[in-house]
């Protein structure tokens, strides 16, 4: 069975099941999406047959429609996402812009705010991994670590400002407040 409260929530279901939706077109678009929890309004709302995902937040996960196991939690998490799927959000705007990136963590404010199709990449901090759209494979920790990076791959950078002019190079680490 499904649970929904809110205005036009879960409005399409035919054969989805187990889902629970709270909020003004909170999981709207589910048709045979199952096991769905979308808290806040419009959260989940394109979701046709996703399954697994949970979003908590205006907007989070809004332009899902098939990607599964995904967690959104802050207004505008994933709120771009569409087919991607096992990502991870925290935070205002984290992973805002991911479309079809697969098996990305953020955790922050803004956090991997820009990345599109880039996977793999962990940032914890707001603004870490700001501005990566395609980079895949990196690892931020700290406010603003790798906060320029586009397109740059398996990088590591833990610390306040650490790789933060860092933009397309690969396969560099720095530890420490500012290094490199």
């Amino acid at each position: 069975s499904n649970v929904a409260a809110g205005y036009q929530s879960l409005l399409c279901t035919t054969t989805g099941s187990d889902n629970t939706a709270y909020g003004t077109n909170s999981l709207t678009c589910n048709t045979t999406g199952c096991q769905n929890v979308a808290i806040g309004r419009t959260a989940l709302f394109k979701n046709t047959d996703g399954i697994l995902n949970t979003a908590t937040g205006r907007n989070a996960l809004a332009c899902n429609t098939s990607g599964d196991n995904n967690t959104a939690n802050g207004a505008f998490a994933l709120a771009a996402n569409t087919t991607a799927s096992g990502n991870t959000a925290m935070g205002f705007e984290a992973l805002c812009a991911n479309t079809t990136g697969t098996f990305n963590t953020a955790v922050g404010c803004v956090s991997l705010k820009e990345n599109t199709t880039g996977c793999a990449n962990t940032a914890v901090g707001q603004s870490a991994l700001f501005a990566n759209t395609e980079g895949g494979s990196n690892t931020a920790a700290g406010t603003n670590a790798l906060v320029c990076n586009t397109t740059g791959n398996a990088n590591t950078a833990t610390g306040r400002d650490a790789l933060q002019s860092n933009t397309t190079g690969n396969a560099n680490t720095a530890y420490g407040r500012s290094a490199l």
